[in-house]
């Protein structure tokens, strides 16, 4: 697990700081043990539900009533099975996508846009080690020390390659449907 620790950042309380890394080493572990589509959409749907809506995916039932359709509406919206992304998109030539590769990497990219528009993904240290971890599961190589801030979005991960001590300023895009190598500081976007 990529770790980083050459910027000096706030720490949280220690018992915080416990259950931040508890909930991160889970994450990894189920990302290491489940490179399956079907499996990782659970996963992230499961913990979307839980931290967005503070408890476990109730799974589909029968919408009677008209008042209940905009919770089913948003635990649908949960499922990366039920999204389409930018890199799905004919407009971004997604005659070249590596289909299989997406596959394993789709409801991750799903997790990281939605964590980074959550509370959550305004605290740096957790949103730090939570972006490298699943950077370790979608870039094709994430390095060590390496600082990724909230809104850094990409077209479809796989082909992204960080260096050792890259840092990712607030807010940029990466068009990555041709492998791309980043490392320093990176502030532009496109």
């Amino acid at each position: 697990m990529t770790t980083p620790s050459t910027i000096e950042v706030p720490r949280p309380t220690p018992e915080a700081e416990g259950i931040f890394c508890r909930w991160l080493t889970h994450l990894n572990d189920e990302f290491t043990r489940h490179h399956q589509f079907e499996r990782r959409a659970d996963i992230v749907r499961d913990e979307l539900s839980m931290l967005l809506l503070g408890r476990p995916h109730r799974g589909r039932h029968a919408v009677t009533l008209d008042s209940d359709l905009p919770l089913d509406v948003a635990l649908e919206n949960l499922d990366p099975r039920n999204v389409s992304l930018a890199a799905e998109m004919p407009s971004r030539n997604a005659e070249t996508l590596d289909k299989e590769k997406w596959m394993h990497v789709k409801p991750l990219i799903w997790f990281w846009l939605q964590f980074d528009r959550m509370a959550l993904g305004q605290n740096l240290w957790l949103g730090f080690r939570f972006r490298n971890i699943l950077g370790t599961h979608i870039f094709q190589h994430i390095g060590k020390d390496v600082y990724i801030y909230p809104g850094f979005t990409f077209v479809r991960g796989y082909n992204l390659s960080l260096a050792d001590g890259t840092r990712i300023e607030p807010n940029v895009h990466i068009d990555d449907r041709e492998p791309v190598q980043l490392s320093g500081t990176v502030t532009t976007r496109g």
